[in-house]
C-alpha cells in the first residue's frame, strides 16, 4: 500500500511521460499496483479487506431504519437485527454506524443542550420511583383514543423495572398499577417517589392528598415528592421510561390486543431489562442478580380497595369485553353504553348502566383468558329475543329462490297496459257462440297463398 507521498510522486512521474514499468522499477513496486493507483482503483491509506465484510448484508436495513427514525436507539436496532440473523456484537453495530456515518443528523434536535447531573446514592431496598409514560397512537382496536398510558415502577438501587398499561391516569388506575407492578418487582421498598402528579399530592405544595394517604398506609411505605422542576431526581425511572418508549412501544405491531401488549412488555423486562450488566463492588452482575439481593417488604394479601371503573359498549350478542374476557348482560343492553366497576382485590365485577343501575355481576376471570362468562338468565332471555325477532321478520330469502309476480303485481300490470296501450281485456260471455267470439281473430291462409302466387307470376 502506497502512502500519500508516494502516490503524489507516482502521478507526477506519470504526467512527465514515464511508463508504468519505469515507475515500478523506480519505486520498487509491482506494475499492477502502480497501474491501480494511477487509474484511481486503489486509494492511499485504505486497504482492501482480506475477507468478506460480515456487516455488509445489514447495511441497507440499518440505513433505512435510521433514515426513518434518526433517534432510534442502537440497542433497539440491535434487537431487530438479532431477529434477522445478526450474530455480531452490539459494540460492532455502534462502530459500524459511526464509521459508515449511517445515522443522519436531526436538524430539529441539533440545538438541544445538556445540563449537569449529580450522582445520588440509592441504598438497596430504599426507594422505588414511579412515573407515567404517555404512549401516543395506540392500536385502534383497543378503543383508547389517541393515547395510552404506562405506569412504570423502577427499583432505584438495582434498576429493575416493570410497567402496567392503563387507558387513563386516574387514581384508581394508579392504585391498580402500583399493586400490580409491586407484585412483579417482588415487594415494596421503604419509600415510593413520585413527581407532582395530582393523584398523589397537591401539585402546588407537594403535600400528599388524603385519598392517597390511605393507599400509602395500606402498603406501609413513605411517600417522597420530587422538588419542582427536578425530574432528574428520579432519573432511574426516567431512563426506564425512555427504554419502554424506544425499545418496546416504538416497534409494537398494530394487530395486538391490550393483554398481548402487556405480555410483551413483561417479557421485554424479563429478557432485556433484567439481563443488563451493572457495576457492583464485587464486579459486574446482572440487574436480576442485584435486584434479588434487595431487602424488599412483602405486599399485603389484597390490593387497596379502590373502585376501578371503565366505560364499555356491549356487543350485539349482549357481551361486554373487560381485560381479555367477555361478560354477559341482559339482551336489552345489546349495543348500549355500560360501565364496568371493580373493587380492587375482589373476585367479582359489576356492570352498571348509564343510569347507575347495576344490571349484572360476574365472577372475574383471569386477565387475558379469552373466556365468555354468561349468566343463564341472560342466555335464555337473549335466545327468546332472537327467536321472536326472527319469527316476526320471517325467514331470510335464499339467493336462488324463485318468486314470480303475485296477484297485486298482476293487477298493477293490467292497469299499466290499459294506461299505456289503450287496449282492454274482453271477457266473453257464456251466451255467445265460440265461433262468433273468435271470428275476428281467425286468419284465412288462402289470402297468403294468392299473394304469393301473384309475386311468382310477376317474377
Amino acid at each position: 500500500m502506497l502512502t500519500w507521498e508516494e502516490d503524489v510522486e507516482v502521478h507526477a512521474l506519470h504526467k512527465q511521460g514515464w511508463t508504468i514499468s519505469a515507475i515500478a522499477r523506480h519505486t520498487g513496486r509491482n506494475r499492477r499496483t502502480i497501474r491501480n493507483y494511477i487509474n484511481g482503483v486503489t486509494t492511499p491509506g485504505i486497504r482492501k479487506p482480506a475477507r468478506e465484510d460480515p456487516f455488509e448484508p445489514f447495511v441497507e436495513y440499518v440505513t433505512c431504519r435510521l433514515r426513518e427514525d434518526p433517534h432510534l436507539w442502537a440497542r433497539t436496532l440491535c434487537d431487530e437485527l438479532e431477529d434477522l440473523g445478526y450474530r455480531l456484537s452490539y459494540p460492532t453495530l455502534t462502530r459500524q454506524i459511526r464509521d459508515r456515518k449511517l445515522r443522519p443528523v436531526c436538524e430539529a434536535c441539533a440545538n438541544a443542550t445538556d445540563r449537569a447531573n449529580a450522582m445520588i446514592d440509592h441504598p438497596p431496598g430504599e426507594e422505588t420511583q414511579w412515573d407515567w409514560v404517555d404512549l401516543p397512537n395506540p392500536p385502534a382496536s383497543w378503543g383508547w383514543g389517541g393515547m395510552a398510558h404506562l405506569l412504570v415502577g423502577s427499583l432505584a438501587h438495582s434498576g429493575r423495572w416493570r410497567g402496567i398499561l392503563a387507558p387513563a391516569m386516574t387514581q384508581p388506575h394508579l392504585v391498580d398499577g402500583l399493586d400490580r407492578v409491586s407484585r412483579r418487582l417482588g415487594g415494596v421498598t421503604r419509600v415510593w417517589r413520585f413527581d407532582r402528579m395530582a393523584t398523589v399530592c397537591h401539585p402546588d405544595s407537594g403535600r400528599v392528598t388524603a385519598s392517597f394517604a390511605g393507599v400509602a398506609k395500606h402498603y406501609g411505605v413513605s411517600v417522597a415528592i420530587c422538588p419542582p422542576k427536578a425530574g432528574n431526581r428520579k432519573g432511574v425511572v426516567e431512563k426506564a421510561n425512555h427504554t419502554a418508549a424506544q425499545r418496546w412501544w416504538r416497534t409494537l405491531p398494530d394487530d395486538v390486543t391490550v393483554e398481548q401488549a402487556q405480555q410483551r412488555v413483561d417479557e421485554f423486562c424479563r429478557l432485556r431489562g433484567d439481563t443488563r450488566l451493572r457495576a457492583t463492588a464485587n464486579g459486574k452482575a446482572s440487574v436480576a442478580t442485584v435486584a434479588a439481593a434487595e431487602p424488599l417488604t412483602a405486599l399485603p394479601a389484597t390490593p387497596y380497595p379502590a373502585i376501578l371503573t371503565e366505560p364499555r359498549t356491549a356487543s350485539r350478542q349482549a357481551l361486554v369485553s373487560y381485560r381479555g374476557n367477555r361478560y354477559s348482560v341482559p339482551p336489552e343492553l345489546a349495543s348500549a353504553q355500560v360501565t364496568v366497576t371493580q373493587v380492587l382485590g375482589s373476585e367479582v365485577i359489576d356492570i352498571v348502566t348509564t343510569a347507575q343501575i347495576t344490571i349484572a355481576r360476574h365472577r372475574l376471570a383471569p386477565d387475558g383468558a379469552g373466556v365468555i362468562v354468561r349468566d343463564h338468565g341472560h342466555v335464555y332471555a337473549l335466545e327468546q329475543v332472537a327467536m321472536a325477532a326472527a319469527g316476526s321478520a320471517g325467514r331470510p330469502h335464499r339467493r336462488k329462490e324463485r318468486i314470480p309476480p303475485g296477484p297485486a303485481a298482476i293487477e298493477a300490470a293490467d292497469v299499466l297496459r290499459r294506461t299505456t296501450t289503450g287496449t282492454t281485456t274482453t271477457t266473453t260471455s257464456s251466451a255467445v257462440e265460440p265461433s262468433a267470439a273468435t271470428a275476428s281473430t281467425v286468419i284465412d291462409l288462402s289470402t297468403y297463398e294468392r299473394a304469393a302466387h301473384g309475386r311468382n307470376t310477376l317474377a
